[in-house]
C-alpha cells in the first residue's frame, strides 16, 4: 500500500476579507495549501472572484494555491488557471465533458488534477479514472456559499474512495470541503480525508494560525490510513 502525506489544511479564502486579501493571506502562511473557491454564477449561484485576483493570489502567497473552479466549461478554463499559477485545479464532474482529458492536460503544464464531486452524486463512476487524479474533492456541502452546516452522511462515500485508492494501490489524496472545524475534523479524517478546506473555522477564529494547528491536530489523532 501507498503511504500517505500528513494531513494537510487548506483554508478557504471564501471566508476571507477580501478587502485585505494580502494581510489575510499571511495569517494563514503556516497552513499546507490556500484553497481558492471561483464560481461563475451559472454552475452555482454565486458569483466570487475570477483570474486577475487568482493570478495576484499566486503572486503574494508562497503557499500552493489550490482553485476550485465551480463554473460551467471547465475544460476550457482550468487551464488558464493552471497557467496562471495554481498548484493544483479542481473540476466538477457535472460540469466537464472530458475529465481524463483535462487532467492529462492540467499535468502537462506541472498542475495536479482533482476531479470533485458534490453531495448528490456518487463517486463509483470515477473508480476506473481515478488512477488520472491526484486529488478527488468530496464536497460536505452543496458548493456555491461558505459557512454551510457540515453533511456527515458524505463520510460513508469518503470510506468508499479510500477503500477504493488502497485498493488500486494509488496515492490519491482525499479532500473534504464543506463545514470542516475543529469539532468536524475527526470525523472526516477517520473516514480517510487527508486534505481539509476550512474556511469560517479559520477566518472565524481569534487565532487563525491556533485554529490551523487545532483543525490539523484532531484530524491526525484519528486519520485512517
Amino acid at each position: 500500500m501507498m503511504s500517505h502525506m500528513k494531513i494537510e489544511i487548506a483554508p478557504s479564502i471564501l471566508s476571507a476579507d477580501f478587502c485585505n486579501l494580502e494581510r489575510d493571506l499571511k495569517a494563514i502562511d503556516h497552513a499546507d495549501l490556500v484553497h481558492v473557491d471561483v464560481m461563475d454564477h451559472h454552475f452555482v449561484p454565486n458569483l466570487t472572484i475570477g483570474e486577475p485576483v487568482v493570478q495576484r493570489i499566486c503572486e503574494v502567497t508562497d503557499l500552493p494555491v489550490d482553485v476550485h473552479l465551480m463554473i460551467e466549461d471547465p475544460d476550457r478554463w482550468a487551464p488558464e488557471y493552471a497557467k496562471l499559477g495554481a498548484a493544483s485545479v479542481s473540476f466538477h464532474m457535472g460540469a466537464t465533458h472530458a475529465p481524463v482529458r483535462l487532467a492529462r492536460q492540467l499535468h502537462a503544464m506541472g498542475c495536479k488534477a482533482c476531479f470533485a464531486v458534490r453531495p448528490a452524486e456518487a463517486v463509483e463512476p470515477i473508480f476506473d479514472i481515478l488512477s488520472e487524479f491526484d486529488m478527488i474533492l468530496v464536497m460536505t456541502v452543496e458548493p456555491g456559499f461558505g459557512g454551510q452546516k457540515f453533511l456527515d452522511n458524505q463520510m460513508a462515500k469518503v470510506r468508499r474512495l479510500r477503500d477504493e485508492i488502497t485498493k488500486q494501490g494509488l496515492d490519491t489524496k482525499i479532500q473534504v470541503d464543506g463545514g470542516v472545524s475543529p469539532a468536524t475534523a475527526h470525523i472526516v479524517a477517520e473516514a480517510g480525508a487527508d486534505v481539509l478546506v476550512a474556511g469560517s473555522a479559520v477566518y472565524g477564529a481569534k487565532d487563525r494560525a491556533k485554529a490551523i494547528d487545532d483543525i490539523r491536530a484532531k484530524a491526525e489523532d484519528a486519520y485512517r490510513d
